[in-house]
């Protein structure tokens, strides 16, 4: 019989046996959560030695409600979802998969960046509803030699520049972590970020969020773009100002904007901004192809498998915790 327990709070996936194929080689199985409220998972995470948890929130309670707890693992990147201020504060390593879906990502953006250049969207339901006609989505200009600004230049802007330098765009980048020299050398050009607000035609964010960025886009910012650019949002809901990019699309501040995330998700049925015509919406399903599924369930389970048996993970968010002696056995 295993003698650990990995909770996973939740997936989008239909199979876990990929990370329950991994965790198997620890000695450990999965517990799945039916719904991953919070009152669930303090019921279950008393039997738990590890989380799993894609989108639902491991709250400051419900790791405290832990007394085997030895890992907290994101299926993804970002990790605002989890409290990783308790965790550390309870000496628990927190991990992510940092590096996945970055093709995926990219290929999601500059599909959006295709729908609007492209009008794809209202040309389809023109034609759906019996309008055969060029003006639907007129004027319509070449991506090529237009330019596009990234804010946030980790590994997903990186291959996104890659992408779109590959289509003939000129890439302004946005990143205060990142050398300038290190942005020339791929290719991107650094500027201020009211400089690329000011001068992109098309704005692709890629900065995790945190305070810093909660509200990054405002309505001051969504003011100085150009009223013919189009805003593009694959990384957190909560970076841009939902009543902002509401007025800036039904005012014409900007010509358009396509959106995979919200705050809250799923987004309301009856949210104003699915009632606007320049505003094309997925369903938080950038990171999705049957290979990225495949390679996070795989990761994210190695990552925990690692700190069930004595090994340093290959990714940690919080790596201060293991100069705690508790984890002086780690190899």
């Amino acid at each position: 019989m295993p003698d650990k327990i990995v909770l996973v709070t939740d997936t989008t996936w239909p199979s876990t046996a990929p990370e329950a194929k991994v965790l198997a080689k620890v000695g450990a199985t999965l517990l799945l959560a039916q719904t991953g409220s919070e009152e669930e998972l303090l019921a279950l995470v008393p039997q738990a030695d590890a989380i799993l948890t894609c989108f639902k929130k491991v709250s400051a309670a419900v790791i405290a409600a832990g007394p085997k707890l030895q890992v907290v693992g994101r299926y993804g990147i970002g990790v605002d979802n989890i409290a990783v201020d308790e965790a550390t504060r309870l000496g628990i390593p927190v991990t992510n998969v940092p590096a996945y879906c970055l093709v995926e990502v990219a290929e999601h953006v500059m599909a959006l960046i295709l729908a609007c250049a492209r009008q794809v969207i209202r040309y389809n339901a023109a034609v759906h509803a019996g309008t055969w006609s060029l003006r639907t989505g007129m004027p319509l200009f070449r991506v090529r030699g237009q330019a596009l600004g990234i804010i946030g230049f980790g590994k997903i802007g990186r291959t996104l520049a890659a992408k779109a330098r590959a289509f003939g765009m000129r890439v302004l980048v946005y990143d205060p972590r990142a050398k300038p020299e290190a942005l020339r050398d791929q290719g991107a050009q650094p500027v201020s970020l009211e400089a690329l607000l000011a001068q992109a035609d098309f704005v692709s964010i890629h900065t995790p969020l945190t305070p810093a960025t909660r509200g990054l886009i405002n309505a001051e910012r969504l003011r100085s773009m150009k009223p013919t650019a189009y805003l593009i949002n694959t990384a957190r809901g909560a970076i841009i100002d939902p009543m902002a990019l509401l007025q800036a699309l039904r005012e014409g501040w900007i010509a358009g904007a396509a959106a995979d995330v919200f705050d809250p998700e799923p987004i309301p049925g009856d949210h104003p901004l699915l009632q606007l015509p320049n505003f094309i919406v997925t369903p938080h399903v950038a990171f999705y192809s049957e290979q990225s599924i495949v390679d996070l369930e795989t990761l994210a389970a190695e990552n925990v498998a690692a700190i069930l048996s004595g090994r340093r993970p290959a990714a940690l968010v919080n790596p201060e915790v293991l100069a705690l002696p508790r984890w002086a056995h780690l190899k």
